[in-house]
C-alpha cells in the first residue's frame, strides 16, 4: 500500500458566497465541537440521499477515516483531487476541506472520532500512532488481495455492528475496535519508511514540527520559537526539514500559509484584504506581494483562475 502525496491545485465544484466553508459535526448536521465521542456509518446511508455526492465542507475537532471497501470516489482534500479506487482509506484531519463524489453503490464506511476520544479511557496509549496517521490528509491504497485490507474491513464491520447496539456509546468494545483500526492504518502508513531507530526518531521529530506548524502558522511564529519548542537550534531544525522536504523550515511554513490562502480565496467569497487579515497579515499589500511571489499570480488572479466551472466527465 502507499500514501498518496498531498495536494494538486484544482477548482472545486462550487464556491461559497456566505463567507465561510460549511462546518459540520457530521455530514449536514450543525457543528457541535467536542460532543461526539465516536460515530460510524455506511457510505451509502448518507450519500445515496444526495445522489452519491457530499459537497465540500470542514470539521473542527473531528478526525475522520473514510474506508472504501469496493467501488470508487472522486476525493477532494483541500486543493488536492483524485479518483480513488477501493480498497483504500482516506484520512481527513480536522480543518481540512473535503468532499466526495462516489460511484453508485460504493461500499464503505465513515469513522469519525472526536478530540474527546483521544484523551478518555486508554486511547492515549496509541497517541503516537494517531498523531502519525492524522499528521496530514492523504489516501492509503491497498491491493484487493491484501490481507491487511481484509482485516481492516472486518474490524470496521464489527465496529459498525457494535455501534448499532442499544447503549453502545458507553461500551468499551467500541474504543478497543477503533483503536485497532487506527493502529492498523498508522502501521500501513509507516510501512516502507522504517529504516532503523535513528530514522524513526528523525521522522517523529519532523511530525512534531508539522503539528506545531498546523497549530501556529497563522500566528506567524519566528523559526527560533518553533525550534525552541522542539528542543532544537534553528540550524538543526533547518537541517531536519531540508532532509525531509528539501527546503528550509521557513519555506515549509510559507508553503502551508500559501496553501491556506489559496483555499480561502477559492472557497470564501470575501475580499482579499479581509482574508489577508485572517491569515495574519496586517498589511494587505504585503500579503499580495507574498502571494504573488509564491504563486506567480495576485490573489485576484488566482481566484479568477480557480473558481470556474468544473467538468463532471
Amino acid at each position: 500500500m502507499a500514501r498518496t502525496p498531498d495536494r494538486i491545485a484544482t477548482a472545486p465544484s462550487s464556491r461559497r458566497t456566505s463567507g465561510s466553508i460549511p462546518r459540520f459535526s457530521l455530514y449536514g448536521e450543525p457543528a457541535q465541537p467536542g460532543e461526539e465521542l465516536l460515530h460510524i456509518e455506511e457510505v451509502q446511508s448518507r450519500s445515496r440521499l444526495y445522489h452519491w455526492e457530499i459537497d465540500a465542507h470542514v470539521h473542527q475537532g473531528l478526525y475522520q477515516i473514510l474506508w472504501l471497501a469496493a467501488g470508487s470516489a472522486e476525493v477532494m482534500l483541500d486543493e488536492w483531487r483524485a479518483q480513488v479506487q477501493g480498497p483504500a482509506a482516506i484520512v481527513v484531519p480536522p480543518g481540512v476541506v473535503h468532499g466526495f463524489r462516489f460511484a453508485p453503490e460504493t461500499d464503505g464506511r465513515v469513522l469519525t472520532l472526536s478530540a474527546r476520544f483521544l484523551v478518555e479511557g486508554e486511547f492515549q496509549d496509541i497517541g503516537k500512532a494517531f498523531r502519525a496517521l492524522f499528521s496530514a490528509p492523504g489516501v492509503l491504497h491497498f491491493s484487493p488481495d491484501d490481507g491487511e485490507a481484509h482485516r481492516l474491513h472486518v474490524q470496521l464491520a464489527e465496529l459498525s455492528a457494535e455501534f448499532a447496539l442499544p447503549g453502545a456509546a458507553d461500551a468499551p468494545v467500541l474504543r478497543w475496535l477503533a483503536r485497532a483500526v487506527v493502529w492498523r492504518l498508522a502501521r500501513a502508513s509507516e510501512q516502507g519508511q522504517r529504516e532503523g531507530g535513528d530514522a524513526k526518531a528523525h521522522q517523529a521529530l519532523f511530525t512534531r514540527f508539522l503539528l506545531l506548524v498546523e497549530q501556529h502558522f497563522l500566528e506567524h511564529w519566528p523559526m527560533d520559537r518553533y525550534a525552541s519548542r522542539l528542543g532544537l537550534s534553528t540550524q538543526r531544525l533547518n537541517r531536519l526539514v531540508r532532509a525531509e522536504r528539501g527546503c528550509t523550515a521557513l519555506e515549509l511554513v510559507h508553503e502551508r500559509l500559501t496553501r491556506e490562502a489559496c483555499r480561502r480565496l477559492v472557497y470564501i467569497a470575501a475580499p482579499a484584504a479581509s482574508l489577508a487579515l485572517e491569515l495574519g497579515f496586517e498589511d494587505p499589500a504585503y500579503f499580495s506581494r507574498f502571494f504573488k511571489r509564491r504563486t506567480g499570480q495576485s490573489p485576484q488572479q488566482w481566484r479568477r483562475a480557480h473558481t470556474g466551472p468544473v467538468s463532471r466527465a
